[in-house]
């Protein structure tokens, strides 16, 4: 053995060793998405506030929970990106100051127009947090980063129970501008604690941005998911000319982008990380993913309250439900990623969550209809704990130099399938004699694109132990 290549040999094992503060490092990042995770709900608790307060009309209110959706949607891919060309930490950084000023304005807002501009503005911060916080963590944590990136399952839920409950509370003891005024102490020790604690990432050696890639991209998302959301959120018909135009300009910008990443020497997404055997059937997953489960998820109390008569405040608990049952599950789902490999928890998952929503599509049986739909939630939060961890790390494996890039994806491929899912039933639903029986049908819906994504996890390279 050449003497002179010993050290090299030497260090690469240790290249892949845990870091001395990566503990730290996953509090700061999970504080980030706590809060970009609150934020998605707890605004829902100050909607009749905020109208009382700014004179807003119910269609404008909407939109400061609609587009933080959208927001989020657009800038996950762009951030995962710039993330992984220019170095994390920046990104993180940038992200947690843009959303504390965010915060700051939105909390001094006189105006509903002014409102829904700055709640755009923290979007783009929060959405920042996921794909660059996956990054992050994934060379802090060096091999155990597989356990690391499956732990961030636990966070989104409880984001989800607490949220809500802190609105209330806020809301009903002091007014809807607290709720903002609560995220700038956070982000200002986000900032500090990351200033001093995340190691700066080596960033690649390309200097230049691929601007016109990132517009299209952008401009293809912002078109496609206005006008998807405009069916739900607004009662736009789908013969309505602002959805026609809006989807007719996603299209043509989409075929445009594809066009521009196929032609361009270093596109800002490549085309490798949207198609293909693994990253083309895990982004498919992932889009049906979101539909199925995220917009099944926003649609429970509404159905609980059309269908059976249940209070808003008892209906809105049985998210609670589910989201108990996705933290039991998931520590233990990701600490045996390495044995089961990808493919078995995302079929069990699967499987088990669209049994919970055949379930909640039933009538009753033996079960006040409050325990029947609890129960029925639990098991699709079980489902969920077992396959989310899961797929967060499938396809990670195949591009380890991109894995903030992919992180947004993923992201984004979710949120728009929800949005999707959300848009199209509810306007089924305004059509309808009967909103809850078509409520029950569409989760029956829901269940059957579950059991049909799982063909496509065989398309998707498996992977066990560390990577």
């Amino acid at each position: 053995m050449d003497p002179s290549r010993t050290p090299a040999l030497i260090a690469e094992p240790a290249a892949d060793e845990p870091l001395a503060h990566r503990r730290l490092v996953f509090g700061i990042v999970a504080i980030a998405l706590l809060m970009a995770s609150i934020d998605q709900t707890i605004v829902a608790t100050a909607l009749n506030a905020i109208r009382g307060d700014l004179n807003a009309p119910l269609t404008w209110s909407g939109w400061t929970i609609t587009i933080y959706a959208l927001g989020q949607i657009i800038v996950m891919p762009l951030a995962g990106r710039l993330g992984d060309q220019f170095g994390r930490k920046k990104v993180f950084l940038g992200a947690a100051a843009l959303f504390t000023i965010a915060s700051l304005a939105c909390s001094l807002a006189d105006n509903i127009y002014l409102l829904v501009v700055f709640r755009a503005l923290q979007a783009i911060g929060g959405g920042a947090f996921m794909p660059t916080a996956t990054g992050i963590v994934a060379e802090q944590f060096g091999r155990d980063r597989d356990r690391a990136i499956g732990m961030f399952t636990s966070i989104f839920p409880i984001g989800g129970i607490i949220g809500p409950i802190i609105g209330g509370i806020i809301v009903t003891y002091w007014s809807w501008r607290e709720i903002f005024v609560v995220n700038i102490p956070i982000g200002l020790l986000l900032i500090v604690l990351g200033l001093r604690f995340i190691p700066s990432s080596t960033p690649k050696a390309a200097a230049r941005v691929d601007g016109a890639g990132a517009a299209l991209l952008a401009l293809t998302l912002l078109f496609g998911m206005f006008g998807i959301s405009s069916l739900g959120g607004s009662g736009a018909e789908p013969t309505d000319p602002l959805f026609i135009a809006s989807m007719a300009l996603a299209l043509t910008l989409g075929v445009l982008f594809v066009r521009h990443a196929n032609r361009h020497a270093a596109p800002f997404i490549p085309i490798s990380l949207l198609r293909g055997r693994g990253f083309g059937a895990m982004n498919t997953i992932n889009f049906l993913f979101g539909a199925a489960m995220l917009g099944f998820g926003a649609l429970v109390p509404l159905y609980a309250e059309s269908r059976y008569g249940i209070p808003p405040l008892q209906a809105g608990t049985l998210l609670t439900a589910r989201a108990v049952g996705m933290i039991c599950v998931a520590g233990l789902a990701v600490f045996a990623l390495r044995r089961t490999g990808y493919r078995a928890p995302m079929i069990g998952g699967f499987v088990l969550v669209a049994v919970g929503m055949t379930v909640m599509s039933l009538p009753p049986h033996g079960l006040t209809p409050y325990a029947w739909l609890a129960m029925a939630a639990g098991i699709t939060g079980i489902g969920m704990g077992l396959s989310i961890p899961a797929s967060n790390n499938a396809s990670l494996q195949l591009a380890p130099d991109q894995i903030s890039a992919i992180a947004g994806l993923r992201g984004m491929f979710r949120q728009s399938g929800g949005i999707v899912a959300v848009s199209i039933t509810t306007t089924i639903l305004t059509h309808s004699a009967n909103s809850g029986t078509a409520q029950a049908y569409s989760f029956v819906v829901f269940a059957a694109i579950l059991l049909l994504m799982i063909p496509l996890t065989f398309l998707v390279p498996d992977h066990r132990g560390n990577w």
